[in-house]
């Protein structure tokens, strides 16, 4: 089966050329594309959707009324556009598309940083102003606590890996050592 990224990419590309074209505002659809991939997430709702009892307008009625986001024509357009083909169940990788689009538009990117310990704001806003010289992009922090890091952080941004915590420093010890 292909990659679901593979799958993914031409939808997200053609609903980002299409919400350009219209003007919309980019941040309001990645919105909406967010609760579409929450709500195709859910056990029930994927369940309902290959229910090979309900015909594909059924599926698309009863996922667009669970969404509690206005949908406007555009957006259920596409809702059709994936039942019909069988692809909306890949509107979690869709978002995550569309969002790298969007911050690539944009000049940004999403910093996932994980740390021992909590971080307070202003130790957060030091490390991305460090982190956005560094990679050359504004950079939107997503900050979560792994006290198996042991200490230190660890940043992704991208594809590209930033890891200064113990646990990593640890683990390159023991390669060194074992080598």
């Amino acid at each position: 089966m292909a990659e679901l990224s593979t799958i993914a990419r031409p939808y997200a590309e053609a609903l980002f050329q299409a919400a350009r074209n219209e003007g919309a505002n980019l941040e309001s659809w990645s919105g909406l594309l967010n609760e579409f991939a929450s709500l195709a997430k859910l056990e029930d709702v994927r369940e309902a959707l290959t229910d090979p009892r309900l015909n594909d307008a059924q599926r698309v009625e009863l996922f667009t009324g669970l969404v509690k986001s206005p949908v406007s024509a555009t957006a259920r357009n596409f809702i059709e556009l994936l039942v019909g083909n069988d692809r909306v169940l890949v509107l979690p990788e869709i978002a995550e598309q569309f969002d790298l689009l969007k911050n690539q538009l944009e000049g940004t990117a999403l910093a996932e940083i994980t740390s021992a310990f909590a971080l307070s704001d202003a130790q957060v806003q030091d490390l991305v102003a460090a982190l956005e010289k560094k990679f050359g992009l504004k950079l939107k922090p997503a900050v979560t606590v792994d006290a198996d890091l042991i200490g230190g952080v660890r940043v992704v941004v991208g594809d590209q890996v930033l890891d200064t915590s113990v646990r990593a420093q640890l683990v390159r010890m023991r390669d060194t050592l074992a080598a």
